[in-house]
């Protein structure tokens, strides 16, 4: 397929994955809302590129059938340059999660033959495909049994390399962060659905990896409809479900003062509070120039029968900021950019999806992303 690729937005999640398709010799066109920022970004990439202010006119005017529109500008926006997408013929990708306004382009986009990938980052993205492959391997090993128990359980973070009082650093819009604190969740523990208005209701200390570290953790958004999304035998007697974010431990400690604050805040004077805390949070605890971040993520799936372990594998992934970038911009925006090459290559569905789940392609994807130097570690804790 001959296109162009138009990436709206050049912020820090967004860098290793122009760099990749550029130096990969992809026609690309970068958009952002600030010329002037995103040609020092391009030219610090050590790419040439065509950089455009980004307008609605402007890209309308450009935008051609079979072209690739990456949208990686906040989530709210992403409905509307897919509905631009539809109008001109062409193929949308982003790393945020499927919300009810793109769900509904399904149809539309399936007619025209436009693949709507989206969800492809590092959370949500990467553990969607480390945890499709789990769900395929226990489907293998495992025999069916009434007494089997399956527990699942992902969990992702980022913060600092070297660990500050605060226990974070910000790499997005801390705004978005104290949102996302008063977002509710549902989960499954011990057989039953459980709700949570806040991450104070739910925190857990988590051991990760072979090494065992001790992470805090606690449930993310709605965990539920993501059975479905990966694939999970209606047969199977689910003990433990759940989606969640990784925090340093101390983390909660450190972050009390904001958790007795923020959960008090209602309505328009209470959001106007936290955008003044947003701003007060981005002064003190944004990363320094050239400061590593660390990211953490691991993905596991448990099958107990009768009290007693049968099955018990994870995968895990521990990166941290170098000179190809930080992890969390390399782990976000690279997956991105191979979602792109999926959709030029027509490997991809049409349609509105998430990530792939087909064992060849997830593959793919991490033996490409292993050979850019990010590494997936696979532990079998019966082993």
């Amino acid at each position: 397929m001959s296109c162009t690729i138009h990436w709206l937005g050049v912020g820090l999640s967004s860098t290793s994955g122009i760099r990749y398709l550029a130096r990969h010799g992809h026609k690309m066109t970068i958009w952002n809302r600030s010329l002037e920022k995103a040609k020092d970004t391009i030219r610090a990439l050590g790419i040439k590129a065509d950089v455009r202010a980004l307008t609605d006119p402007a890209l309308s005017d450009t935008l051609e059938a079979g072209d690739i529109l990456v949208s990686m500008l906040p989530a709210p926006l992403h409905p509307h340059y897919a509905g631009l997408c539809l109008d001109k013929g062409a193929h949308f990708v982003s790393s945020s999660y499927i919300a009810p306004e793109m769900r509904a382009l399904d149809g539309a986009a399936r007619e025209q033959g436009l693949s709507f990938v989206n969800e492809v980052g590092l959370d949500p993205g990467l553990d969607h495909l480390l945890a499709h492959l789990l769900v395929e391997e226990a489907k293998a090993d495992i025999e069916d049994h009434a007494d089997n128990r399956f527990s699942f359980r992902s969990y992702c973070g980022g913060f600092p390399k070297v660990a500050n009082d605060f226990r974070y650093k910000f790499s997005w819009s801390p705004l978005g962060v104290l949102k996302a604190l008063t977002s509710p969740a549902q989960w499954i523990e011990g057989g039953n659905a459980c709700q949570s208005r806040g991450p104070w209701e739910a925190l857990k200390q988590v051991p990760i990896g072979a090494g065992g570290e001790t992470f805090e953790a606690y449930p993310n958004r709605d965990s539920l409809p993501f059975l479905g999304q990966y694939l999970f035998p209606k047969s199977w007697q689910i003990e433990e479900f759940v989606r969640g974010t990784l925090r340093l431990d101390g983390w909660a400690k450190a972050w009390q003062p904001l958790f007795d604050e923020v959960g008090q805040l209602k309505g328009d004077e209470g959001l106007t509070r936290m955008e003044a805390i947003a701003i007060e949070l981005q002064k003190k605890y944004s990363y320094d120039e050239g400061e590593p971040d660390r990211v953490v993520l691991s993905v596991t799936l448990e099958v107990t029968r009768e009290g007693k372990t049968i099955w018990h594998r994870e995968y895990a992934l521990d990166a941290a900021g170098n000179d190809k970038g930080q992890a969390m911009a390399r782990l976000v925006s690279l997956p991105v950019a191979l979602a792109v090459e999926g959709v030029k290559a027509g490997d991809l569905p049409t349609g509105v999806s998430a990530a792939p789940h087909d064992r060849h392609t997830i593959e793919g994807w991490l033996s490409a992303l292993e050979s850019m130097g990010e590494r997936f570690e696979k532990t079998d804790h019966l082993a």
